[in-house]
């Protein structure tokens, strides 16, 4: 479970959760999670729906080929040895990234579309940003 300590009410069923865990005894393990801002994934939607528009093909296809598979195999691919299929690639959630990791994964997503002869905005373009969400609307049905 993720408790969002910023709210009370939070803060209470995390408190609620370690009693009934300490009188357990259970051995638990404690990270934080860091989320993504909206301006984050808002950014690489419009990379995405960029690419999706340039190459034709869908945003979930770019997302899981292009993204994933091409520029960040590393961050995204992983395998495994299944009893009855063999050797199995799972693909990992962009959901599951940290702020650093995503900012990773959209650098070299920029650097493997440039290389490809795509123009990629940087972040701060807000208008060319802006012009490709309405890009992304308008062709929603296809992309």
């Amino acid at each position: 479970m993720i408790y969002d300590l910023s709210k009370e009410i939070d803060r209470e069923r995390l408190a609620t959760r370690v009693k009934a865990l300490t009188a357990k005894g259970a051995m638990v393990e404690f990270t934080e999670k860091a989320v993504r801002s909206n301006s984050q994934n808002r950014y690489l939607h419009a990379l995405l729906g960029a690419l999706a528009i340039d190459t034709g093909e869908t945003l979930e296809y770019v997302k899981e080929m292009y993204f994933k598979r091409l520029a960040n195999r590393e961050i995204f691919i992983s395998t495994k040895e299944d009893k009855y299929c063999g050797t199995v690639e799972e693909v990992r959630s962009s959901a599951d990234l940290s702020v650093e990791e995503m900012s990773v994964a959209i650098d070299r997503l920029k650097r493997w579309a440039a290389q490809e002869g795509f123009y990629l905005p940087e972040p701060g373009d807000e208008e060319r940003i802006l012009d490709i969400e309405r890009e992304i609307l308008r062709m929603k049905r296809y992309i």
